[in-house]
């Protein structure tokens, strides 16, 4: 039997933001889409229906003057990127029965100045999003959003005239509302440059780094999915930011995405807050008597998810790997093992963990009932993790009983479910199917027992693949930016660096330039020839017997993050291995790249990476604070220089210890 713990009460905690240093200066710059206000203007005019005159007025002066004359005459202003917030618009002249509405959409697919299907989807309970109309009559003056009536993200803006009479209007800007503990949008504390020779935009990776990480963020008002559309609703019971998946829906905390997000929240603005909030919302759905946690937090409150349990408490390893907060993991301890004793529960003869089908909901795939591979793979790395937070809490006893469990599960997951003749794991023991989830979080958790066996998974995991991104067989003609995430890491890990780029060029150079999105932030999903389709809605549609089209799909979406973490852990190579850095690990993967740098902060002060490679030698500097140490691995054979000092000749991998601060090694390659 597995050991189990008792439920504590948990006590809820509000934490303040620290203080940030910002990245250095350079021209990873160009490339951050945070604005450099609260306030964002209209960049340009998409398209004009029936008369409106001067409309480009609306974009090239704050004070231009445009008029809508006729019924169903309107303007779609384009912002250039996903925003959100609170809309700003001047009425400026209205006679007695003029009428304005607004609607808003993510993709230019979904622009539509009516109230009917065309329109953007994001509520479960609607046909649509529908029109905002504003009060009548008309009054001279600014109208402004309330939060309630805040759209969340989108790109495209519509304002149409919904009578005959002639309404002049001026000053659209929205003031927005994401990261609302920030006052510096673009103060990014970490970055990532290196140019891509292997993709037709050699600035392709430098791009990708920063987009998506600030429009994830929101303040604990959501939308409500069984009313309408609504922004009135309560994220949880904390005070402070949430990490949510989407910015214009949900905008609810699912913890799988976490698993993605809370990572890249490290790296790129070193601000686990949401993270910490949305933790202490989870916890707080926990059942008293069986200790399961909730699927999503509220006001979703779906249940039903080993999975999403597991990410809960591999998410609160997370939180205190990058901040230190054992404050917190004590706080929480009594939840933690309740959950976890609910899942080992679970675990039955066979040694893995035999997911019921009620709780068999995941990411949106298929089938994910039974010996199910990647939920046990997400359970190993619970217990693991969970091991190493009994320690730093001082229960040795109870670290070795989770490292047994851990142990055991490893050992059973490779005698059940691993297929010799694919060179890859089965999706279960009852299914020949070979999925990207379990077999990629195979790799990226350490279930393997040999570098062959990831060898082998990271090449069939290259049997999925299409021109913009691998097919996953676990849920049919859908390509899925989560669990791509997770494969580029598998990739990098099985040493395959320039797999894991290849992989980056076709599904996020595909999510990044094409026309249907919104190029500034990243997709939630899509099909195999491209198109926004219903992805991952299973888990609402076996909740709420509602239908959805394309328009639901949501183009910012935290979960699609993968490659921010990715490129600093693996082609810079810089990892932390204990709290805030405290022991940290650089191995760059080359992965066919010239040079590569970047870097992050904790809150030790700063990890900076800077690689190069110029005729047959690569040139390696770390900065990493004083008062910490760690490893570095060389990625080569050949001979080492430590600041200047030879230190080894030979032709086999190298790897040196070293304290904090600055140094520099050079290998021949």
């Amino acid at each position: 039997m597995f050991k189990r713990q008792l439920l504590f009460l948990l006590t809820p905690l509000i934490a303040i933001r620290h203080s940030i240093a910002v990245a250095p200066p350079g021209p990873w710059d160009a490339f951050n889409f945070a604005p450099s206000s609260r306030t964002v203007l209209p960049k340009t005019i998409h398209s004009v229906h029936g008369l409106v005159q001067d409309s480009r007025q609306l974009v090239t002066s704050s004070r231009g003057q445009a008029t809508l004359n006729g019924n169903g005459s309107y303007v779609v202003l384009d912002f250039g990127q996903e925003v959100g917030g609170v809309l700003s618009v001047t009425i400026n002249k209205a006679a007695r029965d003029s009428a304005l509405s607004l609607s808003f959409t993510e993709s230019s697919q979904f622009i539509s100045p009516i109230n009917s299907d065309d329109s953007c989807h994001s509520t479960a309970a609607l046909n649509g999003d529908g029109v905002q109309s504003l009060p009548l009559p008309l009054r001279i003056g600014t109208f402004t959003q309330s939060i309630g009536q805040q759209r969340g993200g989108f790109k495209y803006l519509t304002i149409v005239s919904n009578s005959d009479a002639p309404v002049t209007i001026s000053g659209i800007s929205l003031h927005t509302t994401w990261m609302p503990h920030w006052d510096d949008l673009r103060a990014y504390t970490g970055y990532f440059f290196a140019h891509d020779p292997g993709f037709h935009d050699t600035d392709f990776l430098t791009k990708l780094w920063p987009v998506n990480n600030l429009v994830r963020v929101q303040k604990k008002l959501e939308l409500t999915m069984q009313l309408g559309w609504s922004n009135n609703a309560s994220g949880g019971p904390v005070v402070g930011p949430i990490l949510v998946d989407g910015a214009k829906r949900d905008r609810n905390i699912w913890p799988g995405d976490m698993g993605i997000s809370s990572h890249t929240e490290l790296v790129a603005l070193n601000d686990l807050l949401p993270s910490k909030n949305s933790l202490i919302v989870m916890f707080s759905t926990q059942d008293p008597a069986t200790g399961s946690l909730q699927y999503s937090g509220p006001p979703i409150n779906a249940m039903g998810s080993d999975t999403y349990i597991c990410w809960s408490l591999i998410g609160t390893h997370n939180y205190y790997l990058y901040t230190g907060d054992l404050d917190f993991v004590r706080t929480v301890w009594g939840n933690f093992t309740k959950a976890l004793s609910f899942m080992e529960s679970q675990v039955d003869s066979t040694g893995l963990v035999n997911v019921p089908r009620e709780f068999a909901n995941d990411w949106g795939r298929d089938n994910g009932q039974g010996h199910n591979s990647a939920a046990n793979a997400i359970m190993y790395r619970a217990l693991v993790t969970a091991a190493d937070l009994a320690t730093h809490l001082g229960d040795a006893e109870l670290s070795a009983a989770y490292s047994a469990n851990a142990t055991a599960l490893k050992k059973a997951f490779n005698d059940v479910l691993w297929d010799d003749s694919t060179g890859m794991y089965r999706d279960s023991d009852t299914s020949t199917l070979l999925p990207q989830d379990g077999n990629a979080l195979a790799i990226l958790f350490n279930v393997t027992n040999t570098d062959a066996q990831n060898q082998a998974v990271s090449e069939g995991l290259t049997k999925f693949w299409t021109d913009i991104g691998p097919l996953s067989p676990e849920l049919n003609d859908t390509i899925i930016p989560f669990i791509g995430g997770f494969e580029v890491q598998a990739h990098f890990i099985a040493g395959q660096g320039e797999r894991a780029l290849d992989l980056l060029h076709r599904e996020w150079g595909y999510m990044l330039y094409t026309d249907l999105s919104v190029k500034s932030s990243l997709l939630e999903g899509f099909t195999a020839n491209g198109s926004l389709g219903s992805t991952v809605f299973n888990r609402y549609r076996s909740a709420a017997g509602y239908d959805f089209d394309h328009s639901y799909t949501s183009h910012s979406h935290g979960w699609a993050t993968g490659p921010t973490p990715a490129l600093t852990f693996f082609v810079l190579g810089l990892t932390l291995t204990s709290a805030q850095g405290a022991t940290w690990s650089v191995a760059p993967v080359l992965s066919g790249l010239n040079a590569a740098e970047g870097g992050f902060e904790t809150g030790l002060g700063w990890f900076g990476v800077k690689w190069s490679t110029r005729e047959g030698t690569l040139t390696l500097s770390i900065e990493t604070p004083q008062g910490t140490r760690g490893s570095v691995t060389m990625p080569g054979t050949g001979s080492v220089q430590v600041d200047g000092t030879t230190v080894s000749t030979s032709d086999t991998a190298f790897s040196v210890k070293l304290a904090g601060g600055h140094h520099t090694l050079t290998q021949r390659l």
